[in-house]
């Protein structure tokens, strides 16, 4: 049987997470993400990711404290960095470090250690990258904070306020694993074929990196640059609906209700939008495009999806675009690496048909 894209093709059974379109849910372990997340931080979602329960008090201490020691690279590594060219795109250079995270002592851990020290060192790779892409030296990573915080540490070079790491935190969380998507598919392709964990990661950046995956909300942050205030939020959509462009931020190929991370998003916007003239704007736009898409596009069903409140929160962090995917992807490692490790566990490569169709 031919399927193209093998849309709706059963290829994996998998333990890690579901998504049920139909009714909105994404469950992460069998829990329901918000179930899954609420109050948690993000070592302690990456932890029941990896292993399938919740941390106890002494297990999360020793991940947490797995995840610190790995947050040094080695200098050889760092050398690479700064070798490349200084217009090499920072997926790229994600890619390139990824592919070089092959010293012997990584090598001799056990695939569960390779999984959090890839999850710890590629924030740090990131933050590398793009201080070299603005001229500005490279800020080592800090032993007193979170993941969180020490990713926005590096990246800044000042303290994260308490606002900026909750809003960072509640993304990563909700965008660490979302079922078997394009880069999800890559890391099992090439782990099946009992390559090594930095390979799978390395493939599954380079799908990442594609616009139709993981391309950057940019088209939201342009919405909302172009509304300004919240008096301008009507006339913006009913101009653009009237000349039919598609209004960034609402729809979902998946999803055929309220997309749940954006949901939770939502709520984190409300919260803290008191504190943040942006996630202000966001939350009052996002009501009355829905109000407008209703009343002049019956039927249609457009909801929220998650781009539209990543793009707001990431905003108001003052989040530079072009870090949008590689954070992305600094949230989804998780959900690669508990894939990998799942499709070690009982193997077989992947090895499709094709039809030739050819004369």
């Amino acid at each position: 049987m031919f399927q193209k894209g093998l849309k709706g093709i059963v290829a994996v059974q998998t333990a890690i997470a579901s998504v049920e379109g139909d009714k909105g849910d994404l469950r992460y372990r069998g829990q329901l993400v918000h179930e899954a997340t609420e109050g948690k931080s993000f070592e302690q979602t990456a932890y029941f990711l990896w292993y399938g329960h919740h941390a106890s008090r002494t297990e999360l201490a020793t991940m947490t404290q797995d995840l610190l020691s790995y947050r040094q690279l080695p200098d050889y590594l760092i050398a690479i960095a700064q070798t490349l060219p200084i217009e090499t795109s920072l997926m790229d250079g994600m890619r390139t470090l990824v592919s070089a995270y092959q010293h012997a002592e990584f090598k001799e851990l056990k695939s569960q250690q390779q999984a959090i020290a890839l999850t710890a060192a590629l924030p740090v790779m990131t933050a590398l990258l793009y201080r070299k892409s603005i001229g500005q030296e490279f800020i080592a990573p800090r032993s007193d904070l979170s993941h969180t915080a020490n990713y926005l540490w590096m990246i800044k070079g000042e303290m994260p306020t308490p606002t900026q790491t909750e809003a960072l935190e509640t993304y990563l969380n909700l965008t660490m694993e979302h079922g078997m998507n394009a880069s999800t598919f890559a890391s099992r392709v090439t782990i099946s074929t009992e390559s090594d964990l930095s390979a799978a990661i390395v493939s599954a950046l380079g799908t990442m990196k594609g616009p139709l995956h993981g391309g950057a909300p940019s088209g939201v942050l342009e919405l909302l640059d172009e509304i300004q205030s919240p008096e301008r939020i009507k006339t913006v959509i009913e101009q653009k609906l009237a000349q039919g462009e598609k209004i960034m931020g609402f729809g979902h190929r998946v999803y055929r209700t309220e997309d749940p991370r954006a949901l939770l998003l939502r709520e984190k916007c409300q919260q803290l939008q008191q504190k943040d003239a942006w996630l202000n704007l966001a939350v009052l736009a996002e009501h009355e495009i829905i109000h407008l898409l209703n009343a002049l596009k019956p039927g249609r069903a457009l909801y929220t999806n998650v781009e539209f409140y990543a793009a707001a929160i990431m905003r108001s962090i003052q989040m530079p675009p072009e870090l949008f995917t590689p954070s992305f992807s600094i949230a989804r490692v998780v959900g690669w690496t508990a894939h990998a490790l799942e499709q070690q566990q009982d193997n077989v490569i992947f090895r499709p048909q094709s039809e030739y169709i050819g004369n």
